[in-house]
């Protein structure tokens, strides 16, 4: 099983992903560490991704989640998967595949990205993320308040993909 935990930067995706990979006892990989260099520079820089700046990215989280498949392994990656078709691309005809969709105000995101310290990507991009999301309706992905503690929002998870 992978599961995919989306949402626009400051959503909580690394903090929560690693929680739940760690309850799950399973690898995490946050998806920000296969940006290629370019990627970085550019929403450092200010400068909000396109859809081809996206692929190179799209096609490692791919090719890691197959390493993991090869080996026999669960996992838990961080990832924004902002649009429909790019989810559609990490599914790639896949059925192991899980979302869940961290949900939060845009007034919370800001706070969390003001606060954040030593991350390549640059706060004043969240309204481009915001614009370009393509929230996930209720049959693509759990959806989870993540102004819920992280710990309780990973206990959310972990039932809600029990019940499943």
């Amino acid at each position: 099983m992978i599961t995919i935990v989306m949402g626009v930067s400051g959503s909580g995706k690394s903090t929560i992903g690693e929680g739940l990979a760690t309850r799950l006892g399973i690898p995490f990989v946050d998806g920000d560490s296969l940006h290629p260099e370019a990627n970085r520079a550019k929403m450092a820089a200010g400068v909000p991704l396109d859809d081809a700046d996206r692929q190179p990215w799209l096609e490692a989280i791919v090719a890691e989640m197959d390493r993991h498949r090869e080996a026999g392994d669960s996992l838990v990656l961080a990832c924004s998967a902002l649009k429909r078709r790019y989810r559609d691309f990490l599914r790639s005809g896949h059925d192991d595949v899980r979302f869940v969709y961290l949900r939060a105000p845009r007034e919370l995101l800001a706070e969390r990205l003001g606060h954040r310290s030593g991350h390549f990507f640059d706060p004043r991009l969240l309204d481009s993320q915001l614009a370009t999301l393509e929230e996930p309706t209720e049959d693509e992905a759990l959806r989870v308040d993540v102004a819920l503690p992280p710990a309780e929002a990973v206990a959310s998870i972990i039932r809600a993909n029990c019940s499943a």
